[in-house]
């Protein structure tokens, strides 16, 4: 059933995100604001697109979420496979399911961290400087 779901969520994803498909929903609230006179803009006729727009996005944002958390949780397999098989830092391996105050002082680290690399290529950018004159 899992699998019929994430096949369905993401073909629907996909076809819904496309300019045919925007050009769809365009076209059908065209249709609704013309109809207004003929329906004498009852509250009947703003309640087909309240309830029809409403509808839509409840489900969408199911089968986007779906979508969503698959490729973040694919991209984060994939990096952590790059940073296990490389010579950065294991420690980096998992940070997403860190808490909030954990992730600030690993990004801290890593500023620290670029400090220094950057002030080394600052100083050997200024010793190629001096030794060119």
């Amino acid at each position: 059933m899992e699998r019929y779901f994430e096949k369905f969520a993401n073909a629907t994803a996909k076809a819904t995100g496309s300019s045919p498909a925007f050009l769809l929903c365009v076209a059908a609230v065209v249709i609704w604001a013309v109809s207004g006179p003929f329906f004498g803009f009852s509250e009947t006729w703003q309640l087909v697109i309240n309830t029809g727009t409403t509808i839509v996005t409840f489900l969408m944002v199911f089968l986007i979420q779906n979508t969503q958390n698959r490729d973040s949780e694919a991209l984060q397999t994939k990096l952590d496979e790059l940073i296990r098989s490389s010579a950065a830092e294991n420690e980096f391996i998992g940070i997403e399911r860190l808490t909030d105050k954990e992730l600030d002082a690993l990004q801290e680290k890593c500023r620290a961290s670029a400090g220094k690399v950057d002030a080394s290529l600052r100083k050997i950018e200024k010793e190629r400087s001096s030794r060119a004159q």
